[in-house]
């Protein structure tokens, strides 16, 4: 299916060294990060983390042990990812700024024996091979400096026929949602963001990565690649964002 090769390239910079320059805009904007996808998404991007947990949901095996959270951020994906009853949920990001607050919020709601935060990257996940009975990435993959890479480590860690679900940004075709969205994007989008985060860049990267990430059929393409098979994709709210899952 398509092709079989992908590395995103970053609208920020160039390709080599995104990892940090990544890690550096997430440190600056963590913060303001859950209050600006509150308002950015008004509201509705609670719904989507729901939707991505029960989408995992359907495909787990069994009872989870431990489930890996892939780019946690502050943690939200996490906490929501409790409702499935795991021994334990393991979050990674590399952003440490990210990684603080979503500590200090899962203390604040007394979930720090069920939820662990670890810094680390992607396509070098601090985990053992075989490891985790389901994983989630919640609009990290986009950001990869490597996306077959970090995929691949990820069904690295799963055990077999174990599901990996992403909940990424993607591109709605139908008229009039694909110009309104492309107005909100490029325009409405980055000003608020930089008004509230502050961050002339991260607000001008956020639409610039959606739009050079291949979604869709393009991205299925990318985890069967990898060695993920029964791959699916759902599209969420008209297609701004989708669900894809596949078993490793």
């Amino acid at each position: 299916m398509g092709r079989t090769e992908t590395t995103i390239k970053p609208p920020i910079g160039q390709a080599e060294g995104k990892r940090e320059q990544v890690e550096a805009m997430f440190d600056d904007i963590a913060p303001r990060y859950d209050l600006l996808n509150r308002v950015l998404s008004m509201g509705i991007d609670v719904w989507w983390r729901k939707r991505a947990v029960a989408f995992l949901g359907e495909a787990l095996l069994n009872r989870p042990e431990f489930i890996l959270d892939v780019a946690t951020g502050t943690g939200d994906l996490a906490i929501e990812a409790l409702s499935l009853n795991p021994e334990k949920v393991i979050g990674i990001d590399i952003s440490e700024g990210m990684l603080r607050l979503g500590r200090k919020k899962v203390h604040e709601k007394g979930l720090s024996d069920r939820i662990e935060f670890h810094r680390g990257d992607s396509a070098e996940l601090p985990s053992a091979d075989d490891h985790f009975d389901g994983a989630m990435v919640a609009f990290g993959v986009r950001n990869y400096e490597d996306l077959q890479a970090g995929l691949a480590d990820i069904r690295r860690v799963l055990k077999p026929g174990a599901p990996l679900v992403v909940l990424e940004f993607s591109h709605p075709t139908a008229f009039p949602i694909k110009q309104t969205y492309e107005l909100y994007s490029k325009h409405v989008l980055p000003r608020i963001g930089r008004t509230i985060s502050k961050n002339e860049e991260a607000y001008s990267y956020l639409p610039e990565s959606v739009a050079a990430f291949p979604d869709g059929e393009e991205f299925l393409d990318n985890m069967e690649a990898v060695g993920f098979t029964k791959t699916a994709a759902k599209p969420l709210t008209f297609g701004v964002v989708s669900l894809y899952r596949g078993l490793a």
